[in-house]
């Protein structure tokens, strides 16, 4: 009996992994507001040590949410306008699955 995970399965596991921390967030957030932005403009935008930004990018741009470009000497990243479409029709597809439609299921 195979017992793997779908496709779809995958692949909102992926996206949910880089969007559970709060500063990834506010990044996607901050990029939804724009056509492209550079690193910079980024790192102004968030509380935290340029390199942590960095790691941050690399886990959005490695689940393939964002999508960076080298403008030498800068980066330049923007949304990932297709797989934050996919990403969007899961995690919809995801919430709607739920048949409890009450307060709550297990409230008598």
């Amino acid at each position: 009996m195979d017992k793997s995970y779908t496709e779809k399965q995958e692949k909102l596991a992926r996206f949910a992994k880089a969007l559970g921390h709060p500063a990834r967030i506010a990044v996607m957030q901050f990029l939804a507001k724009q056509e492209q932005c550079y690193f910079g403009d980024i790192h102004e935008e968030l509380p935290i040590a340029k390199a942590t930004v960095s790691q941050h990018l690399s886990e959005l741009k490695d689940a393939g949410l964002i999508q960076g470009t080298i403008e030498v000497p800068k980066v330049k990243y923007c949304i990932n306008q297709e797989n934050w479409q996919l990403a969007q029709e899961l995690f919809k597809e995801f919430f709607g699955t739920c048949i409890c439609k009450g307060k709550g299921c297990c409230e008598k």
